[in-house]
């Protein structure tokens, strides 16, 4: 056979595409050989997933008679298929990129090995893209109507019993791959981070509850079994409006409380929630790190150092530690460490800057508003997320727009009133001899992720000064009557330098009347006599380190002692996984959970990917997630997946007749829309995420 020049032409180019795609591909992992490694474990792991799948629909399928034309793993084009024939084995190599004019089905690789043989009408493939996989039996598109062929071992020609055996075989083996998988996972043993509280938002359902930092959660709505972090949050995003959910907890003395809990859905937030945060609680050991000079250099600290006081208090919980620097209010807090040397174990002391937090508080008619005592201090440029932002770290804002001393809740309002248009910002910027000068510069805000408007900053407070940008009313508190800008001087007879220096004083002046004295911008000077009472309550500021100290992480083994154990335990487990992603749907119908809070095939291979950087046992626990997440999504009555075409089934069985194939066209097509629609939704989401993470 002799090709023409143009058939030629198309094969070479075709060839060379292929080539240079696996050795542009062969270059990426050698030169990336851990990050590759890693992305090629996420897909063989996604691609077993759905493998396993498939074969739930190959293996009924040839169960009752149904015949499989096609088992491909990955997607195409066709890298290499086998099939029995008379003659042999028939193997088919890149048929569908080096086609054969005399022979298309074989292509120009093609041959024939091994003896002659029954045929078989499954022809077993491998793709060429890379990920998961599909099953083609006779008369059967998942694209369409099924199609009516006068053969017995057409789908449709079989009962429908028969169908919809096959179509739920998919789901039901994903069940089971999930119990197999989390089985195996408890049996091999699996580290997960403790249900011990690390923190809780002021103002939020869980501090109402009286819930404390330290306190273990042992049991949430009834269920107290191997519970973990993502079990106490799935219970405040899936629980109902105003739903109350029971918790109990031991606290650090050893008693236990029995509470209750109303999850809240916070500005800018897609769920609700408790407001307790877990980050992995975490031993106050000094991890390992890629530059250990680098964070010495930064800290004082190396790897292996333990912090045993913080401003000569003792600590051994990562709670305690910051829980002491918040009480410190100071700038530069003092630590003391352990640390090992060459003869023996040695104390060092050393100090850690600190930076005002941001921590939420539940006035929610001033919301993003942080203050001290009702007073919200001068804004400060922390760091730059925009490289283009004239702004610099430690910038004062002084003005923005026509408002002088700005709050950020105005800052907030003027950035988005001035969404693509130009905004002016008076600052105040250090100079080389540490002197503040004025200066005014020019931002466009611009809409990020498709919700906020930003210019590129992250805000804190000028805790340098204690100069004060507002007064506002608090419950039971009426507003200071402090003018914009005013500088606080002294309370009573002692002398305010900074932040830090007001919040001691006002901490210390519990139950007392004090004068606070205050110099205005046109140097005035004024002042006024109160009550200090409830004083902590009404600081929703608190110190934080300043430079993230990366602590060993606390974990706890889950581990069956045997085979049955564990068995028990991975069906509990994938039971949960199954019933949370129902309910999910079921919020997401009512509105109970915002859909941007979903992840779609970007998100789930970028959490396939990190879980597999941590231990085979995550990454496993991660795939048995994603079957159980697969079952559930597949058995949805949508038209194109495994519950539409069930649904269709239910139809024809009460009718006595398959509904007319124009009807089940404008149901696929409808589907196939709807699904792409959310499919690019979900990936844009991922992206986003993935972008500003």
């Amino acid at each position: 056979m002799k090709l023409s020049q143009k058939a030629l032409l198309t094969i070479y180019a075709r060839l060379g595409i292929v080539a240079g795609t696996i050795v542009g591909l062969s270059i990426l992992i050698a030169q990336n050989t851990a990050v590759a490694t890693r992305i090629i474990l996420a897909v063989i792991g996604f691609t077993a997933v759905v493998f396993i799948h498939e074969c739930g629909h190959f293996i009924v399928a040839k169960a009752v008679g149904i015949k499989v034309q096609v088992f491909s793993i990955f997607l195409p084009p066709i890298l290499v298929g086998i099939r029995r024939t008379e003659s042999g084995y028939r193997i088919r190599f890149l048929p569908e990129l080096l086609p054969r004019p005399d022979d298309p089905d074989g292509g120009l690789l093609s041959l024939t090995i091994g003896k002659p043989a029954r045929p078989s009408q499954t022809e077993y493939r491998i793709g060429l893209v890379p990920i998961a996989g599909y099953v083609k039996m006779l008369g059967q598109d998942d694209l369409g109507p099924d199609k009516a062929i006068d053969d017995p071992g057409s789908f449709g020609n079989k009962p429908i019993w028969a169908r919809m055996a096959v179509i739920a075989a998919g789901v039901v083996c994903n069940v089971l791959a999930a119990i197999f998988i989390t089985s195996a996972v408890y049996l091999i043993g699996i580290e997960l981070p403790p249900t011990v509280v690390a923190d809780v938002l002021p103002g939020s359902p869980a501090e109402k509850a009286g819930i404390q930092p330290g306190d273990r959660i042992i049991e949430i709505a009834g269920r107290k079994e191997q519970l973990q972090p993502d079990d106490i949050i799935a219970a405040a995003v899936l629980s109902d409006p105003g739903q109350q959910v029971p918790m109990k907890v031991t606290r650090k003395d050893g008693s236990t409380a029995c509470l209750k809990l109303v999850a809240e859905q916070t500005e800018g937030s897609p769920v609700r929630l408790f407001g307790i945060e877990f980050d992995q609680p975490q031993e106050l050991v000094v991890a390992q790190v890629d530059d250990p000079g680098l964070l010495y250099s930064r800290t004082g600290l190396r790897p292996g150092d333990r912090i045993v006081a913080v401003n000569n208090r003792p600590v051994s919980e990562h709670w305690e530690f910051l829980w002491e620097i918040a009480r410190a209010f100071e700038p530069n807090v003092p630590l003391t460490i352990e640390r090992k040397g060459q003869t023996g174990t040695e104390q060092v002391t050393l100090s850690i800057k600190t930076y005002m937090g941001s921590v939420a508080d539940g006035d929610r008619s001033e919301s993003d508003l942080r203050h001290i005592y009702g007073l919200v201090p001068r804004m400060q440029v922390m760091a730059i997320q925009d490289e283009d932002c004239p702004l610099r770290p430690g910038d004062v804002i002084t003005a923005v727009a026509d408002i002088e001393d700005p709050t950020f809740l105005e800052l907030r309002q003027q950035i988005e009133t001035h969404e693509g248009k130009d905004l002016t910002i008076r600052i105040l910027r250090a100079g080389p001899d540490g002197r503040r000068q004025p200066l005014t510069v020019q931002v466009r805000p611009r809409r990020s992720q498709g919700r906020r408007v930003l210019i590129g900053i992250v805000p804190t407070f000028d805790w340098q000064e204690p100069a004060i940008a507002k007064g506002i009313e608090l419950k039971d508190l009426p507003s200071l009557p402090i003018p914009r800008g005013a500088t606080i001087v002294r309370i009573d007879d002692s002398p305010v330098a900074d932040l830090y220096q007001l919040c001691r004083i006002l901490l210390a002046s519990e139950g007392r009347f004090v004068t606070i004295h205050w110099r205005a911008k046109d140097d005035s000077q004024g002042s006024h006599t109160i009550k200090i009472e409830h004083v902590a309550e009404r600081i929703s500021v608190r110190p934080l380190p300043a430079i993230e100290i990366p602590f060993k992480v606390r974990m706890e083994l889950h581990k069956a002692h045997n085979i049955g154990q564990a068995l028990v335990m991975g069906t509990r487990r994938s039971i949960r996984f199954v019933v949370q992603t129902y309910v999910t749907v079921k919020q997401l119908i009512s509105g109970g959970v915002e859909l941007r809070a979903m992840s779609g095939p970007v998100g789930i291979a970028t959490i396939a990917y990190r879980a597999a950087e941590q231990s085979i046992s995550t990454f496993l626990y991660m795939l048995a997630f994603i079957s159980a997440n697969l079952a559930v999504v597949n058995f949805l009555p949508l038209p194109v997946v495994d519950g539409g075409l069930f649904v269709l089934l239910i139809i024809e069985k009460i009718r006595g007749a398959p509904l007319s194939q124009r009807v089940q066209e404008v149901i696929t097509y409808v589907g196939l829309f709807l699904i792409a629609s959310l499919f690019l939704y979900l990936t844009y989401n991922d992206l986003l995420r993935m972008i500003y993470r």
